[in-house]
């Protein structure tokens, strides 16, 4: 037993533990990697990308000077405000009444269920078709 250990300990003598030093190199360069990676990076982004940017709002937001976005602000608020005028003529100051309704080409039919009210919206000019269920 006691060969076994003298034979370990020349062994373990003989092998040496070799070590490096680890040292973190960022690759993208807005945190301190080298410069020519940033062509690269973009173009990989650019490749995985899932959104088009062709038709989006926030894109006809940008193109608005602040003359045209107050003019935007100013159309919808009086299109807000005549909208809220026309539901206080017809639903009056209480609450909403099931039946029908009419304002131009939205339709709208409101019905008492037992989850709530069940408002049904349909543009008749475009085929559109919204459901809005309010809790009661």
């Amino acid at each position: 037993m006691k060969l076994f250990y003298i034979l370990t300990l020349l062994l373990t003598g003989f092998i040496t533990a070799q070590a490096q030093q680890l040292v973190y190199k960022p690759i993208n360069p807005a945190f301190g990697g080298d410069t020519f990676n940033y062509q690269w990076l973009l173009s990989s982004a650019s490749a995985q990308n899932q959104f088009d940017g062709g038709d989006s709002r926030f894109d006809l937001l940008r193109d608005l000077n602040s003359l045209d976005s107050f003019t935007e602000s100013l159309n919808r608020q009086i299109l807000s405000e005549l909208s809220r005028k026309l539901f206080g003529e017809q639903f009056g100051d209480g609450e909403i009444k099931p039946g029908t309704y009419i304002f131009g080409s939205i339709y709208l039919e409101v019905i008492q269920t037992s989850q709530g009210l069940l408002i049904n919206i349909l543009n008749t000019s475009t085929g559109e078709q919204s459901e809005i269920v309010v809790p009661g």
